[in-house]
């Protein structure tokens, strides 16, 4: 941590600390400053840091942004039924412009289409299942906010393991706090019991 006029600067290490999140997952953040909306940095020698304050002010709305758009899924209705893009973007509770603009700049795990209807204005419309979509959903948010080392928490601020599980509780809130705690330990790693405290208090802030 650095001070520079009279504002602290944290390095990515520093950051890992405060966050919970991995190096890796940080660089990908950074990487897609343009879409997120990440703070700026500044270069000092071969390092980046970034103003302390303004970064955790981004970092808060980030998580609340992931919480918001895991409880906006549709988790109704037939798995297997294949949904045009209207029906797509509905379960997602994205706009239908956003499928549209998948079909020709896909995001990483939009699922292939399981069939391709042919129209009559030489266009074509893609369809998936619910399963599918719910998968990708599910795939993306989780690789967003994966905790980088097992069983670690922040330095100071909230534990961002609680954040991860009041998403999953949102998106499957009739599933067991168990049954939970087991699928976020097999994902993220560390022990039964401290998931189990986390989905408890999860269940508190939800």
């Amino acid at each position: 941590m650095k001070t520079i006029d009279g504002r602290q600067y944290a390095s990515r290490a520093d950051l890992i600390q405060r966050s919970g999140y991995s190096e890796a997952t940080l660089r990908n953040l950074w990487a897609e400053r343009e879409s997120n909306g990440h703070p700026p940095a500044l270069r000092d020698g071969r390092s980046l840091l970034w103003d302390l304050e303004t970064w955790e002010a981004w970092f808060a709305e980030h998580q609340q942004q992931r919480r918001d758009q895991a409880r906006s899924v549709d988790r109704s209705g037939d798995p297997d039924e294949e949904l045009p893009p209207a029906s797509q973007a509905k379960v997602l509770g994205i706009d239908i412009s956003a499928i549209t603009h998948y079909r020709d700049s896909p995001p990483p795990g939009w699922p292939q289409p399981v069939r391709v209807e042919e129209l009559d204005s030489g266009r074509v419309r893609e369809f998936r299942t619910r399963r599918q979509l719910w998968a990708y959903h599910d795939t993306y948010a989780a690789s967003a906010s994966r905790v980088g080392v097992a069983g670690r928490k922040p330095a100071k601020g909230p534990d961002p393991r609680i954040a991860i599980a009041v998403e999953v509780l949102a998106a499957e809130p009739g599933r067991k706090a168990g049954e939970v705690a087991a699928a976020l330990a097999e994902r993220h790693g560390g022990g039964l019991s401290t998931w189990k405290r986390i989905v408890t208090e999860a269940r508190k802030q939800g």
